[in-house]
């Protein structure tokens, strides 16, 4: 289900990156088509100012999906590699299908297009035109109000995120009006519990050796000749079974055929043996050595099965589990009945024997193999059925924290191994897996879109400039996601990557002709109204687009598709906000390092490069070898430590000169 959800997912994240672009082309095309009535001429020089913006939002956003390449789980693999070939090529084919159609479309059809202008002055006053002129004045006339708004907002949204609640059900892939989901509910109200889980217990492995074991047997026929104190002849019969332990014991044999020999010894004594009560304390050791053999069908034990009988009367206790069932179940309801019938009379039998009489007798009337449902033929591990009302991860994990709390509180009789499995611990697992893996690989691609675009714009602050949007974007999504109260699952998880795609791009075209036109203007005062017509119109229009492009996911039969819709319509308003009113307003505060004429600045912003690039490189690998070589914290410190050092040096020296200083014409 899994791999079908986020196969279908694929072209609805590669849609609204593919068609931002041509939205971009084509929105710059048609503002300027009227200006120059020269179709070549105006597709050229769109193309000349958008090619580089759009090569870098395009690696970055490949960047982005392919880091999830890393996760350990395979569908995700799968989906982030699909994703970020499909971004390649939609570039690819927008930068040459676009710009060879608009060659094709006849002069008469170009006449009413774009923003009309007669002798260089504005003609008409779009509604859109009036929108982005007030956004322009409003982010730079209340640049301060602007940032206190988002820090406050990013600090209400830390707080939603530490609320968020990471949990998933299939089930609650389809809708409450789902016959599936009613017939979930309904089951599971009247029922143990739809959902199954499975806990192995099996006791460590210990291998004695024969002399070892002959001293641990020695202490248990020790213990039990006290308990044979008044039986005539037992003494003598025990010590000379004592004596022939310790003689096999010295010659090293393996332990099934020591008790064979020991066996076979008891019996040829009972035999030469002509007393009556020396004949009878034969018979009390031949039950030992059973005994002794019975020791390692660990399972037939009453102290292992009333371990057992106490974690499920524990997992019972809780909320969640509806039911369980195990092999103490079967050994006390057998027991019962052919005691008495009697509830007082439903416990273990105090006795391996009489728990192997309970066994026979159960196999005896019914299949034989069905008693291997709950235990292994050699009796060395059983499991636990837990039924859970509930598939959700988070009752999952309930139900393995209850375990633990009794191993760790409980004595068990024999050191235990549990292992879990099953379909809800799986999805546990893999929620896990999922959350961890994701965290891991978009912390990564952040760190690599931050090294591109410190590379694009050869300025560290820029390219942290160019992440704040993102930054914003996604604390507002996932703190809402946690004041909201919406559990963290695997559509919310994917979205990560879209959101970073798609806030980076915005930045990318916001800066990159924010530059452009502050080389024209020399001042950000000026450049703002220029800015805020054709580029910001570009960005506008494909928030509009691309999110009206995807209400129709709203009315999906599958929750994971609504999710997406209201998600990407969330991620492009919220985006394309913090591109149009915070950037402006913080390039207004920070105009002075953003373009430095002083040495000190200039200096300052070389050093701080150096600096940043370096510390970024190495996390940047060091996430990636943690993730994909699994490689310790502690050793990438001190590994880390080191290359940063080496990388400061270099990237100080491939930053010297004056390359920061920024040089209005």
């Amino acid at each position: 289900a899994t791999i079908h959800i986020m196969s279908s997912m694929i072209p609805i994240f590669i849609v609204p990156i593919a068609v931002l672009d041509a939205v971009h082309i084509l929105s710059e095309f048609f503002d300027r088509y009227q200006d120059t009535k020269d179709r070549r001429k105006t597709i050229l020089a769109v193309m000349e100012e958008l090619f580089t913006p759009m090569l870098y939002t395009s690696i970055t956003t490949a960047v982005g999906f392919a880091s999830l390449a890393l996760a350990p789980i395979p569908p995700v693999q799968i989906f982030g590699l699909f994703v970020s070939f499909g971004v390649l090529m939609a570039w690819i084919f927008t930068i040459t299908f676009i710009p060879a159609y608009i060659m094709f479309i006849p002069d008469r059809s170009l006449e009413k297009f774009g923003a009309f202008r007669k002798g260089g002055a504005e003609g008409k006053v779009t509604l859109i035109g009036s929108i982005l002129k007030k956004t322009g004045v409003l982010a730079y006339r209340r640049a301060g109000i602007v940032i206190a708004t988002v820090v406050v907002l990013t600090a209400i949204a830390g707080y939603g995120i530490s609320l968020t609640t990471i949990n998933d059900n299939p089930v609650n892939w389809f809708t409450p009006s789902n016959p599936i989901r009613v017939a979930d509910r309904v089951l599971n109200r009247h029922f143990g519990g739809t959902y199954m889980a499975y806990l192995a217990l099996e006791p460590e492995e210990r291998s004695p050796s024969p002399a070892q074991y002959v001293d641990e047997m020695v202490k248990r026929l020790n213990a039990r000749l006290q308990e044979l104190k008044g039986m005539p002849e037992a003494e003598n019969v025990f010590q000379a079974l004592k004596s022939e332990a310790l003689t096999l014991g010295s010659e090293d044999i393996p332990k099934p055929e020591l008790l064979d020999r020991l066996e076979t010894f008891a019996i040829d004594s009972q035999f030469a043996s002509s007393n009556e009560e020396k004949g009878r304390a034969w018979d009390e050791a031949l039950i030992f050595i059973d005994q002794e053999r019975q020791r390692e069908q660990v399972f037939k034990q009453p102290e292992a099965l009333a371990y057992v009988s106490g974690l499920q009367r524990h997992l019972d206790s809780g909320e969640v589990v509806g039911k369980t069932n195990s092999l103490p179940d079967i050994v006390k309801t057998v027991y019962r009945e052919l005691l008495s019938g009697r509830p007082e009379d439903y416990r273990i039998p105090d006795t391996a024997n009489g728990v192997a009489q309970t066994l026979i007798t159960y196999q005896n009337s019914h299949r034989p193999q069905d008693l291997w449902h709950f235990v292994t033929p050699d009796y060395k591990k059983t499991v636990l059925w837990v039924q859970l009302k509930s598939g959700d991860n988070k009752d999952m994990s309930r139900v393995v924290q209850a375990a633990d709390e009794y191993a760790a509180t409980a004595h068990a009789p024999f050191s235990m191994k549990p292992r879990w499995f099953g379909l809800t611990y799986l999805n546990m697992v893999w929620q896990k897996k999922m959350v961890s893996g994701m965290l891991e690989s978009f912390f990564g691609s952040f760190l690599c879109v931050f090294l591109i675009m410190t590379i694009l714009y050869r300025s560290a602050l820029w390219g942290f400039l160019c992440m704040i949007p993102l930054t914003v974007t996604i604390a507002l999504i996932y703190g809402a996601i946690g004041l909201a109260g919406k559990d963290y699952d695997m559509p919310v998880a994917v979205l990560s990557s879209l959101s970073l795609g798609l806030a980076v791009d915005y930045a990318i075209h916001f800066l990159s002709r924010s530059r452009k036109i502050y080389e024209e203007q020399g001042d950000w005062g000026k450049s703002v109204g220029p800015m805020f017509k054709e580029p910001a119109r570009a960005i506008f229009r494909n928030v509009l687009v691309i999110g009206i492009g995807f209400t129709p996911l709203l009315f999906a039969p599958l929750v994971p598709y609504r999710t997406v819709g209201i998600f990407i319509a969330t991620i492009l308003l919220l985006a394309g906000a913090a591109t149009l009113l915070l950037l402006p307003a913080l390039m207004k505060i920070w105009e002075g390092w953003l373009f430095p004429v002083s040495n000190r600045r200039a200096f300052a912003c070389n050093c701080g490069n150096s600096l940043v690039f370096g510390a970024a490189v190495i996390a940047f690998v060091a996430v990636n070898l943690h993730q994909f070589a699994h490689v310790g914290w502690t050793s990438l410190s001190w590994v880390s430590a080191v290359v940063m050092g080496l990388f400061t040096i270099l990237c100080l020296a491939m930053g010297r000169g004056q390359k920061c200083i920024y040089k209005p014409h």
